[in-house]
C-alpha cells in the first residue's frame, strides 16, 4: 500500500534539487502542502526538522512534523533524500511514515522518483478511508503535483499559473459537459419539448420525423458531454463545441428567428458556450497531468 510515483525532467540536477529542497519554493508546486518551514537546527550534523500544514477545506488544516534524515551523492551524480514524518493533529489520517526522494541522472535531464508510506490512525476504519478514498488521492496528488513541478523547470510556467489554468480548464470542460447533458436529455428526451420539435419542422424536417429526430439529436448530445469528460486532456472538444454553437446560432436564426427574442433564446445560450469554449481550449495547454508520471514500483526499485 506504498505509494510510488517516478517522472522525466528536462533540466539541471542543481536546479531540480533546489526547487525540491527548497521548503518556499516546494510548497509552491506540491499540492499536498500549503505550507513547509524548516525548524531550527543548532548542530548540522543533526537530521533538518520540519514543521507542515495542509488546507483540507472549510477553513480547516492539518499540521504535522518530520525530518530530513539526510541526503548523499553517489559517483554516478544520482542523490537521494530520506525523511520521517508525523503528525499529532487528531484531524489527521496520518500517523507516522517515511519515504525518500530520488534523483537519477540521464542523458536527458533526471529521473525523479519518490516512494513513500505511512500508517494510519482510527483503526480498522482509517485503513478502510485510506485503501478506498485517502491513499489513491494521495498518489494522484503527489503525481500531479511531480508534473506541475516538470512544466515549472521545463518550460518555466509558474505552479500557480498551472493551478489557475487546470480550474478555468475545468469549470469550462464539466460545465458544457453539463449543458450538453442537460440538454439532450431534459428538453429532447424526456420532455419531448414543443419548441425543440417546432425548430425542427422550420428547419424543414418532416412532421412524422420531428419525434425521432429529436430523440437522435438528444441521445446525441448526452453522448458529446460523455466524450467532453472522456478526453480530458485533449483540446479538440472545445473546438467541436464552438463551431456546433456558431452553427447552431446561424441555423436556428435562419430557419426559426421567432425564438431569438425568447427568455432564455439561443443568442444568449450559444454564444456563451462558444466563448467558454474558447476561454477552456485557452486555458487546456500545458496542464499538469499525473497520466505523464509512472505509478507502479519498478522491480530494480523494490
Amino acid at each position: 500500500m506504498s505509494i510510488y510515483v517516478e517522472i522525466r525532467i528536462r533540466g539541471g540536477m542543481d536546479e531540480l534539487w533546489r526547487r525540491t529542497q527548497d521548503p518556499g519554493l516546494h510548497e509552491r508546486w506540491d499540492l499536498r502542502f500549503s505550507e513547509i518551514v524548516y525548524l531550527p537546527r543548532p548542530d548540522e550534523t543533526m537530521p533538518q526538522r520540519f514543521s507542515y500544514a495542509t488546507r483540507i477545506g472549510f477553513g480547516l488544516g492539518i499540521r504535522g512534523e518530520g525530518e530530513s534524515e539526510g541526503s548523499r551523492a553517489t559517483a554516478g551524480g544520482e542523490r537521494v533524500s530520506a525523511l520521517k514524518f508525523w503528525s499529532g493533529d487528531a484531524k489527521s489520517l496520518i500517523l507516522e511514515g517515511s519515504g525518500y526522494w530520488r534523483y537519477v541522472p540521464t542523458s536527458d535531464g533526471i529521473r525523479f522518483l519518490t516512494w513513500y508510506s505511512y500508517r494510519t490512525r482510527f483503526g480498522w476504519p482509517g485503513r478502510l478511508l485510506d485503501a478506498t478514498l485517502f491513499r489513491p488521492i494521495m498518489g494522484w496528488a503527489t503525481a500531479w503535483s511531480f508534473d506541475r513541478l516538470r512544466l515549472w523547470i521545463e518550460k518555466g510556467i509558474d505552479p500557480a499559473v498551472s493551478g489557475q489554468r487546470a480550474v478555468i480548464h475545468a469549470v469550462a470542460r464539466l460545465c458544457i459537459a453539463f449543458v450538453f447533458l442537460y440538454h439532450g436529455v431534459v428538453p429532447k428526451l424526456l420532455y419531448r419539448h414543443p419548441t425543440e420539435l417546432t425548430m425542427l419542422l422550420d428547419a424543414g424536417l418532416p412532421a412524422s420525423a420531428g419525434s425521432m429526430a429529436l430523440i437522435l439529436i438528444g441521445l446525441a448530445e448526452v453522448a458529446f458531454a460523455g466524450v467532453m469528460v472522456a478526453a480530458w486532456r485533449t483540446r479538440w472538444p472545445f473546438v467541436a463545441t464552438a463551431v456546433l454553437m456558431l452553427g447552431a446560432l446561424a441555423g436556428v436564426a435562419y430557419n426559426s428567428p421567432g425564438t431569438l427574442p425568447a427568455a432564455f433564446n439561443p443568442v444568449t445560450l450559444n454564444l456563451s458556450m462558444a466563448a467558454l469554449a474558447v476561454i477552456g481550449w485557452a486555458a487546456g495547454r500545458d496542464l499538469p497531468s499525473a497520466a505523464r508520471c509512472l505509478r507502479e514500483r519498478p522491480v530494480s526499485e523494490a
